[in-house]
């Protein structure tokens, strides 16, 4: 017999009501045989809420390693050995031009990121505000950028320039964010969504599952996001890398990163709710049940220093399950 608690939060998230932090926590603990029937709550949730749908985005490592924060599962980190090309920030042309293959392939947005804790010099910053505006005008690509930490001015340029969203992750919830990271504070993040926020630009803000949290801990931040109201929330499930501090982490299983992503649309049922790094490793043969899940945006190409898969074995699941691009 299925949970009485299933039903109940079914029918209250599906008229418009919020689920509760210990409703969540009570379907974390489902189990077995249970499990599928959230996942299809979670998939009706999505279905009235954002419609069938699936965009998909991309990104350049626009600047890669040498980053002087001490992010746990972070290659870029000068603080970790992990074998990784290090560069500067790459020209104007080279971004442009890997928007312009992005198009290509069919994604909606695209992403400029650089490692580091912040913009960099203000000849690189010039050079990524240049790229955005050409990005725009040359593509028709929603243009993203994921820079670090931000300031007023700097969220201003990018919304002047053509940026229409801002990516900075949480990573984790606040109780766990201490383990992870201790060269920047969980409030700094936080402040950051803020000032894109306040500048008009909307914000993709998720997190990484799997480098040690609790399930609790993950709902934790899963609040905290709905909180902040970010638009889109990527879900990256760990991929240890070797040299960094995780890179003996245990993974999880197929069956609990699919519970959490179910969770997760459950407490934010109008997002956009996007498969993000490590999906291809840690789900493998069963990525379309996220999809089925609550998933309504990709991340497709390859990720910051691990590759990902083809774009159109994405779209073919996406076709497999009936859904639509956007």
């Amino acid at each position: 017999m299925l949970p009485a608690l299933l039903f109940q939060v079914g029918e209250k998230v599906l008229n418009g009501g919020e689920i509760t932090f210990r409703e969540a926590v009570a379907l974390s603990r489902l189990e077995g045989s249970d499990i599928p029937f959230l996942l299809a709550l979670a998939g009706k949730v999505r279905e009235k809420f954002c419609g069938d749908s699936v965009n998909f985005c991309s990104i350049i490592n626009a600047r890669s390693g040498r980053c002087g924060e001490d992010c746990a599962f972070c290659a870029q980190s000068a603080r970790h050995r992990a074998a990784i090309n290090v560069y500067p920030l790459v020209s104007t042309a080279e971004v442009v031009q890997a928007a312009k293959q992005a198009a290509q392939a069919g994604v909606h947005r695209f992403s400029i990121v650089t490692s580091g804790r912040g913009t960099g010099e203000k000849k690189e910053f010039a050079a990524i505000l240049e790229a955005v505006a050409r990005i725009r005008r040359e593509t028709g690509l929603e243009c993203c950028c994921s820079l670090g930490i931000l300031t007023p001015a700097e969220a201003e340029a990018l919304q002047e320039a053509g940026a229409s969203r801002y990516h900075h992750n949480l990573e984790t919830s606040r109780s766990f964010f201490s383990r992870i990271c201790a060269t920047h504070s969980f409030d700094d993040r936080v402040r950051t969504i803020q000032v894109a926020r306040e500048a008009g630009l909307k914000c993709c803000s998720g997190g990484i599952i799997g480098m040690g949290e609790s399930f609790t801990q993950r709902i934790e931040m899963a609040f905290t996001l709905k909180e902040l109201n970010v638009d889109s929330v990527p879900v990256n499930i760990l991929n240890p890398i070797k040299g960094t501090r995780l890179e003996g982490q245990k993974p999880l299983s197929p069956l609990e990163i699919l519970q959490t992503i179910a969770i997760f649309r459950l407490i934010l049922p109008d997002k956009e709710l996007r498969y993000a790094g490590g999906r291809e490793v840690n789900l493998r043969d069963l990525q379309a049940l996220g999809l089925m899940a609550g998933i309504n945006g990709m991340l497709v190409g390859g990720y910051l220093t691990t590759g990902g898969r083809s774009p159109e074995l994405d779209r073919q699941m996406v076709a497999d399950l009936e859904r639509t691009l956007a």
